[in-house]
């Protein structure tokens, strides 16, 4: 099995690289929805965030206000308190996934989109690390345009936000891969082709 971990700064087009990857059967898991599942009510994660955040980070049918929660987590410098929590048990779901399809497909590729893997030091869970990037102002587009927010705002939050994660450019030196997300979608899929093309001869 090979281990792929797939990272880039906000906005900058992970989720629509990791879909495409997808279709082209490799085995992927975002790292958003693995917390997404570990915030759930009863889960040991969801306690320990109400026990550190307070009352106001829940919403009114008991699920945790995400984007309350990243504002908190942002607004008050506490990224790296939350962050303490989450990481390390989405790490433990994700390895137990990873041994479910190793023994079903000794030869897979499985693919983790996270955010996170430089600074979290958790690119040694990989083989493989590829970074996708795109042009500053097209994250402020992006996150624009995903979010509903004004493009001031939203740039001021992209720049808040980027500021906790190491830049794009140390990232992309790091990379065993990097993806250029700033053109065309066929232009990525194109880059996503030859680069799967190339990781299915290493398995």
């Amino acid at each position: 099995m090979l281990r792929v971990g797939l990272t880039g700064g906000i906005a900058c087009g992970k989720s629509t690289v990791a879909k495409m990857f997808s279709e082209l059967g490799v085995h992927v898991v975002q790292s958003d929805q693995t917390a997404h599942e570990l915030y759930r009510p009863g889960e040991p994660v969801y306690q320990e965030i109400v026990k550190r955040f307070g009352r106001e980070v829940v919403k009114p049918d008991g699920e945790i206000d995400r984007p309350r929660l990243a504002a908190a987590a942002f607004g008050q410098n506490r990224i790296e308190e939350l962050n303490r929590i989450v990481h390390p048990a989405v790490i433990e779901r994700q390895a137990e996934w990873m041994c479910e399809i190793a023994a079903r497909e000794p030869h897979a590729i499985v693919m983790v989109e996270a955010a996170l893997i430089f600074e979290a030091g958790t690119n040694g869970r990989f083989e493989k690390v590829m970074v996708v990037t795109c042009r500053p102002e097209q994250k402020v587009q992006r996150f624009a345009a995903r979010t509903g927010l004004d493009e001031s705002v939203a740039r001021a939050e992209v720049e808040r936000r980027a500021k906790a994660q190491i830049p794009d450019e140390e990232k992309a030196r790091r990379a065993d891969y990097v993806i250029d997300n700033s053109g065309s979608l066929e232009e990525t899929r194109r880059q996503v082709r030859n680069i799967f093309e190339v990781l299915k001869k290493t398995t």
